[in-house]
C-alpha cells in the first residue's frame, strides 16, 4: 500500500538553509518536548531556552503559539501517515491493531495537540482528513477479512479510541492500556 497522502505543507514550513533548518528542528522538538510535559499552556521563551536559540528565532519561525502547534500536529499527522504504510503488510487485523496503537500513543503524548481535532483551522481539518484517510484501508481491509463490523467507520474508530486515550483520570498506565484494549477490541468480530 502507498502512502496515503504526506501533509503538504510541512516541508514547506522547515527553511532551506542548513543553520536555519537546524533551529527550526530544535524549536520543534523543544516544542513537542514541551507541550507534553505541560500542555499547551508551555511556555514560548522555556522552549526557545530548550531549543538553545533566542526567543527571537522562535517567533521568526513561528509568529505565533499557533503556528507551533499546527506544524508540530503536521509532523504527527505525516508519522501517522507513514505508520500506516508501515504496518500495511502486517494481516488485516494486526495493521489495523498496530496503527491504533500508533494513534493512541500520539493522543495520549500530544494533549496540548489534542484540541486541535476540533478545531476549525483549514490546516487542521486538511489533517484530520489525511488521518482518517491514511487509517481507511486498513479498518477497510480487516473488515473485508471479517475481522471488523461493516458497518463501522474509520471516524468511528478514532473519536472511540481518542475518546479513551484523552481520559486523565485513570489510576495508572495498566489501567489505561486494559480499558484502550477494551475499545479497540469492542470492534473487532
Amino acid at each position: 500500500m502507498a502512502v496515503v497522502e504526506r501533509v503538504s505543507g510541512l516541508d514547506a514550513r522547515r527553511p532551506q538553509r542548513a543553520d536555519a533548518a537546524r533551529n527550526f528542528d530544535a524549536l520543534v522538538a523543544a516544542g513537542r518536548e514541551a507541550f507534553a510535559e505541560e500542555g499547551s499552556g508551555a511556555s514560548l521563551e522555556d522552549i526557545a531556552r530548550r531549543a538553545g536559540v533566542g526567543i527571537g528565532t522562535l517567533y521568526r519561525n513561528f509568529p505565533t503559539r499557533d503556528d507551533l502547534i499546527e506544524t508540530l500536529y503536521l509532523g504527527e499527522v505525516d508519522a501517522l501517515v507513514r505508520a500506516a504504510d508501515e504496518v500495511s503488510a502486517l494481516e488485516p487485523w494486526e495493521a489495523l491493531r498496530a496503527w491504533l496503537d500508533r494513534f493512541v500513543a500520539y493522543v495520549g503524548t500530544k494533549h496540548a495537540l489534542l484540541d486541535g481535532l476540533n478545531r476549525r483551522s483549514p490546516v487542521l481539518a486538511e489533517c484530520r482528513t489525511i488521518m482518517l484517510s491514511a487509517g481507511e484501508p486498513l479498518l477497510e481491509r480487516a473488515q473485508a477479512a471479517g475481522d471488523v463490523d461493516p458497518d463501522i467507520s474509520i471516524g468511528d474508530v478514532v473519536k472511540l479510541v481518542s475518546g479513551v486515550a484523552a481520559v486523565a483520570s485513570f489510576d495508572d498506565e495498566a489501567q489505561r492500556r486494559r480499558v484502550l484494549n477494551l475499545a479497540i477490541n469492542a470492534i473487532r468480530r
